[in-house]
């Protein structure tokens, strides 16, 4: 094999071999050395085994996208480390390696499952072309498959909603790991909808059919959070007349979505840590330890990392959950997005009330301006109050919540440079006047959109030499 002191000038590195995993099967040292130091040149993040034994262990412990596999391994023929390796890694690409170059074996292995083969000695520019087309086979494969999906939704991916640049990149990675067993974090602000993600990548993966099972750790009391997930034993504490499975096992097979995972505090953390790690759980008032095996997807809208470094969040565990991460893009990045929302949210509001509506052309443009801090949700609880409030098939501007309505009147106009500041004080006597205006008069109607009491909106009034 041609492997030696060109190695540096003739490897350049593949443009996103960085974010692929290589195992190198081969039981000649001189062999997988080289080839790993050629792959790590390239860019990619290499493993390599001298057995098949070894290469299944590092299967079972590393997200695995090609496969450099001599046909010729001790203890083991190629052939059944090839099909071992498939049925491990479906969506691995296996480039078979054989000094034993001949028609019959390498369509077998193809016919197996192998992508294609290249025989010794090989150069280091055959090595690099061949990885190319690996990695050209992957993405064709993952973009197939995100189309397959696809499908099941005209907007978007399964139940997600979106077609901008932003989204995209969003569901290849939503793809990638619906195919993974590895734990997910899913990072983004509140609204932007981290359990929708969380059920994607659970019901188009593998294990679909399991339980999937959210906890919501941010509002619920430690103490509850920890029986909850792991269960108690009869007599564990007053009221524990019966004894109760734990989420962690109930979900055997499947996915617990802790959402916010960033609020639990630091002594379940630990708990949590040792029962990933362990694959097992000790139910409250328990000595018997419980087997689990669940798929853990986190979400938070928390910068952990943050939360890590003033000690409010475990290193370990923080390290655990982050094997895949994603961030869901905010509304106001991906505002494109906005009219299939709308249309969305619309379509479902209609098979509800049996009301079909539509916005007007000034609405969506309003809608547009917005920033939407409280992202998708805020855009569904905008619809659904503009529907409860028009009177008619065409939801206009003055159907919309105020505060997109006054985020609408602060743009100031084309040719002026920069936001014209309002006090506070003015802002609030404009929203409140305007309500009033659009409900027709109704004082007390408008003080509970408003949130304030009628006293406190007679006395703004008053203030502002309104008669009542």
């Amino acid at each position: 094999m041609t492997l030696g002191v060109e190695m540096t000038a003739g490897t350049r590195e593949i443009p996103g071999a960085n974010l692929l995993n290589l195992l190198i099967i081969d039981d000649e040292r001189a062999v997988r050395e080289g080839c790993r130091e050629a792959a790590q040149l390239a860019g990619f993040n290499s493993f390599v085994a001298d057995s098949a034994e070894h290469a299944y262990k590092v299967l079972d412990a590393q997200n695995v996208d090609i496969v450099l596999l001599d046909l010729k391994l001790p203890g083991a023929s190629g052939l059944e480390a090839l099909r071992a390796i498939k049925s491990r890694r479906p969506n691995a690409v296996v480039i078979i390696i054989t000094g034993y170059a001949t028609v019959s074996s390498a369509v077998q292995a193809m016919k197996t499952g192998a992508f294609d083969y290249i025989s010794k000695p090989f150069t280091l520019e055959e090595l690099r072309v061949m990885l190319e087309r690996a990695m050209d086979e992957l993405k064709m494969t993952t973009e197939k498959r995100v189309l397959r999906e696809r499908l099941r939704s005209k907007h978007g991916f399964g139940s997600i909603i979106g077609r901008s640049p932003e989204m995209e990149k969003l569901y290849r990675i939503v793809a990638k790991a619906a195919q993974s067993t590895h734990p997910v974090l899913i990072m983004g602000e509140s609204g932007v909808g981290k359990e929708l993600v969380a059920r994607c990548i659970h019901y188009s993966g593998p294990f679909h059919d399991k339980p999937f099972i959210p906890v919501d750790c941010g509002s619920l009391v430690p103490t509850l959070i920890e029986s909850e997930l792991f269960g108690y034993a009869r007599g564990a504490f007053n009221g524990a007349v019966r004894a109760k499975e734990g989420l962690l096992a109930i979900a055997q097979g499947g996915t617990i979505f802790l959402d916010e995972v960033g609020e639990l505090p630091v002594d379940l953390q630990a708990k949590l840590l040792r029962a990933i790690q362990e694959k097992e759980i000790r139910p409250v008032g328990s000595t018997k330890r419980v087997p689990i095996n669940v798929r853990i997807l986190a979400a938070t809208n928390r910068d952990l990392e943050a939360s890590v470094a003033e000690g409010s969040f475990r290193r370990d565990l923080y390290f655990r959950l982050n094997v895949l991460s994603l961030k869901i893009p905010p509304l106001r990045e991906r505002k494109q997005d906005i009219p299939l929302l709308a249309e969305h949210f619309l379509e479902r509001l209609s098979r509800t009330t049996g009301a079909q509506r539509t916005l007007s052309d000034e609405s969506m443009k309003v809608m547009m301006s917005y920033e939407w801090p409280g992202n998708v949700r805020e855009l569904e609880n905008c619809l659904e109050r503009a529907c409860a409030l028009s009177s008619g098939p065409t939801i206009q501007v003055a159907d919309l919540p105020s505060p997109i309505q006054n985020a609408h009147h602060r743009i100031p106009p084309e040719g002026i440079e920069g936001p014209k500041i309002v006090p506070i004080a003015e802002l609030e006597k404009q929203t409140i006047l305007r309500t009033i205006d659009q409900l027709k008069g109704d004082k007390l109607l408008a003080a509970r959109m408003l949130g304030i009491g009628k006293t406190t909106l007679y006395r703004k009034l008053k203030e502002y030499a309104v008669q009542e």
